[in-house]
C-alpha cells in the first residue's frame, strides 16, 4: 500500500486558518517526498437557522485565543455585518467544485480570506460564486457543481474515510503507512517536530520490517 500523509481539515476551522503558514513549510519541506492528500473534514453540516449568540461569542473567543497563542489576523467585523450560521459544508462542496477545474487549493485560500479578513460568509452560496467569479473559474460549471448530487457525495466520502483513519478534529494529520494510520498531533508554532515525527513513523516501520526477515 502506497505510503500517504492526509491532511484533514476545513476552510471555516479557525485553527486551520491559524495552521496555514506551518502547513505550507511541512509542505514544502516533504514536496516530491511524500505524497500528501488533502481530505475535507466537514465541520458543520448544513442549516439555514442563525447561530445562537451563546456560539457565537465562543467562536470568537476561539478567535482571540489563536490571535494571542498564534498571531493570526482576524477581522471581527464578520459578527457585526452578517448573520452567521453553523454551517461549513457548502464552503467544503466549494473547495470540492473548484478543484473539478483544478483550483481546489486557490478556494480554500479564497474561503479562509473572505472569512477570517474580508468579513464575508462563506456558509452562502452567493458569496461562494463570487469567490469562484474572482479566481476566474467557470462559473456556470462551478454553481452547477457546487450543489451537485455528486459533489455532495464526494464530501461525504471524504468525512466518513477521515473519521475512519481517526481524524476526529480539525486540522489533524495522518500518515497512512504499510497499511496503517498514524494520526500526528499538530504544532501550530513549528513544523519541525510534526516532520520529525513522520520520520520517526517511517524508519521505524523500516526497522521493524528488517527485523522479521
Amino acid at each position: 500500500m502506497k505510503t500517504t500523509l492526509f491532511y484533514v481539515h476545513d476552510p471555516m476551522c479557525s485553527w486551520c486558518w491559524a495552521y496555514r503558514p506551518v502547513l505550507g513549510q511541512i509542505r514544502a519541506a516533504l514536496k516530491g517526498q511524500l505524497t500528501v492528500v488533502d481530505i475535507l473534514g466537514g465541520l458543520a453540516p448544513d442549516t439555514d437557522e442563525p447561530m445562537p449568540e451563546e456560539q457565537q461569542q465562543a467562536i470568537q473567543g476561539y478567535w482571540r485565543q489563536i490571535q494571542q497563542q498564534v498571531g493570526s489576523e482576524f477581522n471581527f467585523d464578520f459578527w457585526r455585518l452578517n448573520t452567521p450560521r453553523r454551517s461549513t459544508y457548502p464552503a467544503c462542496r466549494a473547495v470540492i467544485a473548484a478543484a473539478q477545474q483544478g483550483a481546489g487549493d486557490a478556494m480554500n485560500l479564497a474561503i479562509q480570506t473572505a472569512y477570517y479578513l474580508r468579513a464575508m460568509n462563506p456558509s452562502d452560496d452567493e458569496i461562494l460564486a463570487t469567490l469562484a467569479d474572482e479566481l476566474g473559474l467557470d462559473f456556470d460549471r462551478f454553481v452547477n457543481d457546487l450543489n451537485a448530487p455528486a459533489t455532495q457525495e464526494r464530501l461525504a466520502a471524504q468525512i466518513q474515510q477521515a473519521r475512519q483513519m481517526g481524524a476526529d478534529s480539525f486540522p489533524s494529520w495522518v500518515l497512512v503507512h504499510q497499511g496503517r494510520s498514524h494520526v500526528i498531533s499538530i504544532d501550530y508554532s513549528s513544523a519541525q517536530n510534526t516532520l520529525a515525527r513522520i520520520v520517526d513513523i517511517l524508519k521505524s516501520s523500516s526497522t521493524d520490517h528488517n527485523n522479521d526477515r
